[in-house]
Order: structure tokens, then C-alpha cells, then sequence
């Protein structure tokens, strides 16, 4: 071996060639190896990978390799989550049709991640915008139908009036469409759901049970199932009628001192003849239903002419139509207690309503004003009546034991998760398979006609639902009674897409959705990886999902995902100038920048443009890095390995020139040192052996535990330990071990390397085996101090005795300059660590 220069351009095309003609990567369901799944959370096609994309996928094909290396049969496939609204969005601003849009993405970001040579079994690769696919999930649905898990019901929904559509609360900024920017209208629509609710004890319970995933993620979904025990009960109205609240603080009822309603509420609806409440209902319509708006939106309220009386003191308390209450959550009305509670406390203060203490850190402090925002710690209650001095606790069990004797109310168990709303009015996904007929009611599609398929001949230049307004789609003839009938014109959610596709990579049968028994084969997924902002919806409905999968007895698994990593983002800083004339920042791309030491000035005119802050990178900052120019000018190896070193895996990546060009050049180092092997080297270097040794049982450690930072630092030390060793068989040995470390890692170095010392590919090499005997250090290194101050170290024997560690120390040159013969007062010998002459 005597090239002097690793060319990775050749190399990355030979390899990713010669592993795509072997099939290497193609998973085998019936081979006898036990088996591991891989899966990384697959992209949603937008046109482009980014440094994000990159840094997720290498730590997962990190992953795959090394379990290959290890004897595991590894599914590690890739597909594309294609439906949704950018497709939609691009159809109605560029005149193209989604699916065409969709499929040149898809091209280019699967060249794009085959160039960086990923361990993907691509056989199995599908896109969820593939009839074959959402047929089978329509498939799927029309089974959960079945077993009583989708229903239908009027709702209330987010409606874009310039769009024509729903939108999700995600899709609500500011109370405005997040694309059209208009005003947000509350609306009764007719909705499909899916009875998530049914399940939500066993997905709360079942978190507990998840060892393996970050106890963030699990707290996050938690706090959304939110269950809580409280207290369900009537106030009585100055009307004679009565007004069910549900509240989980029943310990703060005599801190009451008013009660709000939805504006949708009923009793608010009742009294809409009002042309002022009438006004006021339209201005709450106006506004988001994301909990996150209606928490930090400026709290509005319509003080009505009804009272509602109060069970334990009999006092009036005024009842408002008010801004923040929902009617989607508990009963649509809220017993405000504003001591204890943010929203309450601003709305009270807006009206100058009483703001009582009933909890107290101190009791001495029963009657102290509250200072600007309201208080929710524990304590002891206070200004209570019977329930003074009582715990929170007590207090609570206490209000729902006499409620419950009194006749009045009942303690109850509640959620805040709410089923979960799937109907979307867009095109660019899943049909929802019934049909409507004016005899028969919603039918569903027979499953012999499915799928139903999107329409091709479609246009977007109208606003709304293309499907609705298609002029022969939706007309159809009733499967029951054959009378002329119609389509549902609703797509579904796109998370319903990404709820089963780990299934469907594990079995991909023709005529059903999956084979039970493939899937068994591989689920769970052993390692789940992708970005926290998916720790709660995507996660919880796949849980779901799987759950109801078995509940209908189809698969026998209840999590789909063993284990879950959440990886940091890669992130960048901004370069920008201020637009005078709009007074609004102007982005620059890094490779429109001259970035020095001193700061940074624009390619184009040499003037200077602000650094900006480090933050995740992103188009509209335009603070990305095309993986595609780093690829060519240092390889596909150069990338993996800056994204696998420094930072800790689940922390960001800051992106830097110089950080890329140093694993470039680490590339070539290791290159350089793989031309020294000498498969007939002779000779012995007993400490290269046991560094050899124990850096192969670590870097295993640590890629298991997904330490990858931790066991890159590990292959530098061995690869600084055999640049330094002089000839030997040993030094040969650890050049042979470092080919395999590196080969998860930087596998076209390492089969470009193993082409010319090894059998076959090193994709397909075991990983190497470890001698326990050199696992363990038999010499220690003691440190020789006088008066405590060092002077020389020695290495010695583990275990040594105290006088074989003194006569060491005697003889050591550097301490006897130090002693510089004075007389020896005590010696101090701590085993295995250090020897202190006294003189």
C-alpha cells in the first residue's frame, strides 16, 4: 500500500456502487441472524436534504453498520412522508401539480443521500403519497371503523375564509392563516375523529415501561394526555338554569369570584339576540384555538345578566362570555379562582373582580396582596372556612367528599387529551374512503374498490379543496343501494401517514397493509432517531396507531419504538444587512461571505455584513450549508466524521469551515497510516496490544450507548498511539482494528483500505473480537512527589508493595535532585497512585 493520497471522489462511487450491485444492505426476513431495526424518522421530500437530514441519518447508518459488524440481520430502510400542504402550496404558487412536484424532490434528495453512502436497504423504499400505500392505510382505517374506533361528528375547526379550508392550531399564527393571512373563523364542520381517548390509560401507563426513550419526551407526552382527578359539579344560575364546570383545584373554590363561559357555550348562544353579545361571540370566533394563543392572547370578557350562586358561601358571582374559555375543552365553562391561577388573575385584574388568597406557602400570610401575578404553589389553605390549615390534598379529597354527601357534585378522573380530529379540507392526501348517500347514510368504501385514488386532472387556482369542486370525482353510485351517491371530499391528517410506516417497511406484502408475522419479526424498533419537535404528536398517534393494531388483534407488539434518541440540530451564524428602505434584515448565504477573525464582508462588494447569532439552520436566515459542495470538495467521509465528533449527539452541532476541513484532513491522516500495515510485521509492543484492545471494546460501548463524540476521541487516541509505535506486529494489529472502528463511520475509507489488506467487504466483516486478559491494566503509572510537589512519574506493576514503590522512588534521578541529599523524614506510599518523600 503506498498511495500517498486518499481520493475520496473515486472512492465514495466505487464503494456505494459495488455495495448497491452486492445488495449489501438488503435486509432478509428469513435469514436465522437475530434481527435489528433501524429507523430513522424518514424526510418529508421538500426538494433538498440539510445538515439536520445528514447529522440524523449518519448517527442512525452509525448504528446500522456497527449491529451488521456484530452479527444482526439489520432492516435500516428509507421512504418519504409525501403528502401535506407544501406540495399544496407549490401547486398554487409555481402552476405545477403536486405528485409532480413530490416525485422530482424525491429524486433528488435520494441522490442526494446515496452520495453520502447510508447503509439503506432502498428495496424497500416507498412514498406515502403511493396509491399502493394509502390504499392499504385507507385499508386500515376502514378497519379501526369497524372496531368502533372512527366516528364522525360536527366540530369545532380553525377556517382559513381565503383558503377555504381547515386549518390545524398549529396552522393559526396570531389568530391569522399561516399561508393566506387571513382572519381565522371558528366553525361547526362535520369531522372525522379517531378515538384516541379510548386508549389514553395505556398510553400514559405505558410510558413508564419506555426505559429507553428520554425522560423529556416522555414528561412531554405525559402533560398532553394530562390526566387529573378533580371535581365536576353545577353552580346554580340567578336563571333558574345550571352551569356544569369541571375544575382539578376543588381545594380553591372559596377563592372563586366568577364564572366564564365559551363563546359557544349554550348559554352564551341563548343569549346572542343581544346585538352586543352577538358583536362579541363574532370577535371570539376571530380568534386561535391553540392552547399556547389562547393562554398569552390579551383576555376578553362580556359580563352577562345571570349570577351563578356559590355552593359553599351563597354569594353572587357574575357570569362573563369570555375569550379564553373553549368549548372543546371540559365543559366550556371555567369557575375562575384568579389567586391561583394565571389566565384568571389577568382577566379579573382587567375587570377588577376580587382576588382572594386560599393557599398560603405561610398561613401567617393568609391576607397578604398578591404581587402582580398569581400564585399556583402548594401550601396550607387558608380563608377556607372548614378547610383551613388542610393540605392541598386533603383539601381537595375534602370539597369532593362533601360535594359527593351534599348531592351536588362528584369527583372525577379527566384528560386532556382529546380525540383526535384527522378530516382535512386539501387534496394532497389520503382520501378518506365513505361515501355519502341520501338513503343509506355514510357508507364505507368496499374494501375490493380501494384504493381510492386523488384525482390527476386537478387545478389550484380557485382557493378551497380541489376535490370538492372536481366535476365527476366525487360522484359515485352507493355500494348498498347503488342510488347516486357521493364522495367524501376530506383527506386525512398527514400524521396518519406516519403513524404505520415503520409496518409497512417491515412487511410489504400486495393485498393487506402487512404480514403479522414479518412484522414480528422485526418489531419494535430497536432504535428510533429524529428531532424533539416530533416528541409528541407523531409519537403519541403512532403509539396509538400500534395499540389499536393490536387491540383489532392485527399485530402483536403495543410500542412501536424500544428505544428513542432526539438529536441536536446543526446550527449556524447569520450574516445580514439592514434594508434601509424597509428597515428589515437582508440574509447572505456563508458562500456569499468572506468570513474572517475580524469579522465578515460580502463577496459581492467587499462591505461588511453583521454576524449574526448561532442558531439552527434554516432557508428563510439562509444560514445553510449545502451537503452537496462539501461532499465534492472533501468527501462523504469528511462530513459523516464531523458529524459524529465534538458535540454530544443529542446536543446542537455548530457548523464550521474549520471543524470540516479538520476531518478532511484526519481523512488523509488515517489514510497515511493505513499504508504502514504490515501483515508480516514481527516483534511485540505489549501496551499498543492493550490500547488496542480496550479502544475496541469502548468505541463498542459507546456506539451502543450512542456516544458517538465519545468514540470518535477514541479512535484519535489510537490512531495517535500507532502513528507514534515503532514496527511492530502489534502496531499492525491496531492498524487492521482501526480499519474496522472506522468503518461504521467512514465506511468508503475503510473498503477502499480493506480492498488491499482483507477478504471481500468490510460492510460485511465482524467486528473485531477483544482479549479480556488486555482489557485490564497490569501497570500502573505512579506519580513521584517531594513535599508533595511532583518530580517524576514511574511505571510500575498494579498491586505493587509499598517497598518495591519506595526503592522506585529512591531511584529515580529527577527526585534525588530534588532531595539534593537531605535527610528523609517519612515517606509516603498511597498503592497504585503516588509516592511523597518528606525531608
Amino acid at each position: 500500500m503506498t498511495d500517498t493520497r486518499f481520493d475520496p471522489a473515486v472512492a465514495d462511487e466505487r464503494w456505494q456502487h459495488a455495495w448497491a450491485e452486492a445488495g449489501t444492505f438488503t435486509a432478509d426476513s428469513g435469514s436465522p441472524k437475530p434481527k435489528s431495526y433501524i429507523l430513522e424518522m424518514f424526510p418529508y421530500p421538500s426538494g433538498r436534504i440539510h445538515m439536520g437530514h445528514v447529522r440524523n441519518y449518519t448517527m442512525g447508518d452509525v448504528l446500522a453498520r456497527y449491529q451488521r459488524m456484530q452479527g444482526f440481520e439489520v432492516l435500516h430502510p428509507m421512504g418519504w412522508d409525501a403528502f401535506g400542504m407544501p406540495a399544496e402550496n407549490a401547486a398554487m404558487e409555481k402552476g405545477v401539480h403536486p405528485g409532480g412536484w413530490t416525485r422530482t424532490n424525491i429524486a433528488q434528495m435520494k441522490a442526494q443521500l446515496q452520495r453520502i453512502g447510508f447503509a439503506l436497504d432502498w428495496t424497500r423504499e416507498f412514498a406515502t403519497c403511493d396509491p399502493e400505500y394509502y390504499g392499504h392505510e385507507q385499508a386500515l382505517f376502514l378497519d379501526l371503523f369497524a372496531a368502533g374506533l372512527v366516528y364522525r361528528k360536527e366540530s369545532t375547526v380553525n377556517w382559513d375564509p381565503v383558503d377555504m379550508t381547515v386549518l390545524a392550531n398549529e396552522q393559526v399564527i396570531d389568530g391569522k392563516g399561516w399561508r393566506s393571512g387571513a382572519e381565522v373563523e371558528k366553525r361547526k364542520l362535520n369531522q372525522w375523529f379517531l378515538k384516541i381517548t379510548d386508549f389514553a390509560d395505556d398510553l400514559l401507563e405505558g410510558l413508564g415501561k419506555l426505559e429507553d426513550w428520554p425522560e423529556k419526551v416522555r414528561l412531554m407526552q405525559e402533560n398532553w394526555i394530562g390526566k387529573s382527578q378533580g371535581l365536576e359539579f353545577s353552580f346554580d344560575l340567578s336563571d333558574g338554569g345550571k352551569l356544569p364546570v369541571y375544575t382539578t383545584r376543588p381545594d380553591t373554590i372559596f377563592g372563586a369570584s366568577f364564572c366564564a363561559i365559551a363563546a359557544d357555550h349554550p348559554i352564551a348562544q341563548g343569549l346572542a339576540g343581544d346585538p352586543e353579545v352577538a358583536a362579541f361571540i363574532e370577535q371570539c370566533k376571530r380568534g386561535g384555538t391553540k392552547a399556547a394563543e389562547v393562554e398569552t392572547a390579551e383576555k376578553l370578557g362580556y359580563l352577562t345578566p345571570i349570577t351563578a350562586k356559590h355552593p359553599f358561601s351563597g354569594a353572587d358571582l357574575p357570569v362573563f362570555i369570555a375569550n379564553f374559555v373553549l368549548m372543546e375543552y371540559g365543559t366550556g365553562a371555567v369557575m375562575g379562582v384568579p389567586g391561583h391561577d394565571q389566565r384568571d388573575f389577568e382577566f379579573a385584574t382587567k375587570y377588577e373582580l376580587p382576588i382572594m388568597r386560599v393557599v398560603a406557602a405561610d398561613p401567617a400570610r393568609a391576607d397578604e396582596p398578591f404581587k402582580g401575578e398569581a400564585e399556583a404553589g402548594d401550601g396550607a389553605i387558608v380563608n377556607s372556612d372548614f378547610l383551613n390549615g388542610m393540605s392541598v390534598e386533603d383539601a381537595k379529597q375534602a370539597v369532593i367528599t362533601r360535594a359527593e354527601s351534599e348531592g351536588w357534585g362528584e369527583g372525577r378522573t379527566v384528560w386532556r387529551l382529546r380525540d383526535w380530529g384527522v378530516s382535512r379540507q386539501r387534496y394532497w392526501g389520503t382520501p378518506i374512503p365513505f361515501i355519502h348517500c341520501d338513503t343509506c347514510g355514510v357508507v364505507p368504501v368496499p374494501k375490493d374498490q380501494l384504493p381510492v385514488t386523488l384525482p390527476e386532472d386537478v387545478s389550484f387556482d380557485i382557493p378551497g379543496n380541489p376535490l370538492e369542486r372536481h366535476p365527476t370525482w366525487k360522484h359515485v353510485d352507493c355500494p348498498k343501494c347503488s342510488k347516486p351517491a357521493l364522495r367524501e371530499t376530506d383527506t386525512l391528517d398527514t400524521f396518519t401517514n406516519s403513524s404505520w410506516y415503520f409496518l409497512r417497511f417491515a412487511s410489504q406484502p400486495a393485498d393487506r397493509p402487512f404480514d403479522p408475522e414479518e412484522v414480528a419479526k422485526w418489531m419494535p424498533v430497536q432504535h428510533y432517531i429524529g428531532g424533539i419537535e416530533h416528541a409528541i404528536l407523531h409519537l403519541l398517534y403512532a403509539r396509538f396507531w400500534t395499540r389499536a393494531l393490536a387491540h383489532m388483534g392485527q399485530i402483536d407488539v403495543a410500542e412501536p419504538f424500544a428505544a428513542l434518541f432526539t438529536q441536536g440540530m446543526v446550527t449556524h451564524e447569520t450574516y445580514s444587512r439592514t434594508d434601509e428602505a424597509r428597515g428589515v434584515p437582508v440574509f447572505f448565504g456563508p458562500e456569499e461571505v468572506d468570513r474572517t477573525s475580524d469579522g465578515a464582508t460580502l463577496l459581492a462588494d467587499g462591505a461588511p455584513v453583521e454576524v449574526g447569532r448561532v442558531i439552527k439552520m434554516s432557508k428563510s436566515k439562509k444560514n445553510v450549508v449545502d451537503p452537496d459542495a462539501i461532499i465534492a470538495r472533501h468527501g462523504a467521509d469528511a462530513v459523516r466524521w464531523f458529524m459524529l465528533s465534538d458535540s454530544p449527539p443529542e446536543r446542537d452541532l455548530p457548523w464550521s469551515d474549520a471543524g470540516i476541513e479538520g476531518c478532511a484532513r484526519f481523512v488523509q491522516r488515517l489514510w497515511r497510516l493505513f499504508q504502514a500495515y504490515d501483515a508480516d510485521a514481527t516483534g511485540e509492543d505489549k501496551g499498543l496490544d492493550r490500547k488496542t484492545h480496550q479502544t475496541i471494546a469502548a468505541v463498542a460501548a459507546d456506539i451502543e450507548a450512542l456516544g458517538f463524540n465519545k468514540a470518535v476521541a477514541r479512535i484519535y487516541e489510537l490512531t495517535g498511539a500507532a502513528e507514534k509505535a515503532a514496527p511492530s506486529a502489534s502496531r499492525s494489529a491496531a492498524i487492521r482494528a482501526l480499519v474496522h472502528l472506522a468503518a461504521p463511520m467512514m465506511p468508503h475509507l475503510a473498503e477502499e483500505v480493506w480492498a488491499k489488506m482483507g477478504e471481500g467487504l468490510i460492510a460485511d466483516a465482524p467486528w473485531p473480537e477483544v482479549d479480556p486478559a488486555l482489557l485490564v491494566d497490569d501497570e500502573v503509572t505512579i506519580a513521584l512527589q517531594h513535599m508533595g510537589k511532583l518530580r517524576d512519574t514511574v511505571t510500575a506493576p498494579k498491586g505493587s508493595s509499598k517497598e518495591d514503590l519506595e526503592a522506585l522512588a529512591l531511584a529515580s534521578a529527577n527526585l534525588q535532585r530534588s532531595i539534593d541529599g537531605a535527610a528523609i523524614r517519612k515517606v509516603i506510599v498511597v498503592p497504585d497512585r503516588l509516592v511523597n518523600i518528606v525531608t
